[in-house]
């Protein structure tokens, strides 16, 4: 486990400046680029925008080229057709790597980020160096899955539920306020459709590339909070064991948005897992 002490920094500093300038590709998804060097691509979760990767950003583009995406129907990127499932925002990141030119690329995910990283990973081979997984799920139980189901069959009917989503993700604790604000601020401008859309495949996604962690061969990072109770640390462990590469670490006391509300830690977690070479583990 991994405690963050008194000197973590909360989002408020990385993200003081607000939104971040976007470049757009032909297909309209929309980017944010920063550093210059090994290509970093960093994909946001359900009803989130590129900003969530503020602090990462800050931190690793001295190094690296990072590009951070808009996720379909997210932030200003085109939407999805309703009814796409993981596959197709596979599929759309795909699309994304050849319009950016990008042959090879260290790939990071956060939430259902994670769930399409981890299906890039799967299926693009050598073209995704190494992965990160931050806060993503595998293989939900009985009750979690039928609890995300009923949460995306609601969407369309109730709209977008923005209480919800901060009761799971966030504690009382000081880490947490700043970054539950803007991300409460997120969620309240997200496109419903968007939302629904990305929602619906990430609810029925969490088994659908569950089985290819043993074809990964890069490094691969499994990164989660303590308290997160929907992308819980026993599934980064499980995924861990199943990857040639993989391993687990857990940010003690934190939940879902720990990029956010432990960002020292994350970014140093992240900075080690693009330390390693061929040979490093």
């Amino acid at each position: 486990m991994l405690t963050a002490g008194s000197t973590t920094r909360t989002a408020a500093a990385t993200n003081a400046a607000g939104a971040l300038p976007r470049k757009t590709t032909a297909s309209g998804t929309a980017y944010h680029e920063a550093g210059s060097g090994e290509p970093l691509v960093l994909i946001h979760g359900v009803g989130m925008r590129l900003e969530a990767w503020a602090p990462q950003i800050a931190f690793l583009s001295p190094g690296h080229r990072v590009i951070a995406v808009d996720m379909p129907g997210h932030g200003e990127s085109a939407k999805l057709p309703t009814g796409s499932r993981l596959e197709e925002f596979v599929a759309w990141f795909g699309r994304f790597l050849d319009e950016m030119a990008i042959d090879t690329a260290n790939l990071a995910g956060h939430s259902m980020g994670a769930l399409v990283s981890g299906g890039a990973a799967a299926t693009f081979g050598e073209r995704i160096s190494r992965v990160a997984y931050l806060n993503g799920v595998y293989r939900r139980d009985p009750e979690a899955k039928a609890a995300v189901f009923a949460r995306a069959a609601a969407i369309p009917v109730s709209g977008v539920d923005k209480e919800g989503p901060l009761a799971r993700w966030f504690g009382e604790d000081a880490d947490s306020v700043t970054a539950r604000e803007l991300t409460r601020e997120w969620l309240n401008h997200v496109d419903p459709q968007g939302y629904a859309v990305a929602y619906a495949a990430f609810a029925g996604g969490d088994a659908t590339y569950a089985d290819g962690w043993k074809d990964v061969a890069g490094p691969a990072l499994f990164l989660t909070g303590s308290d997160d109770p929907n992308s819980t640390p026993l599934m980064a462990t499980q995924m861990a064991e199943l990857a040639p590469r993989g391993y687990a670490r857990i940010v003690e006391g934190h939940r879902h948005m720990v990029n956010l509300t432990a960002p020292d830690i994350v970014n140093s977690l992240l900075a080690e897992w693009l330390s390693f070479g061929e040979d490093e583990r």
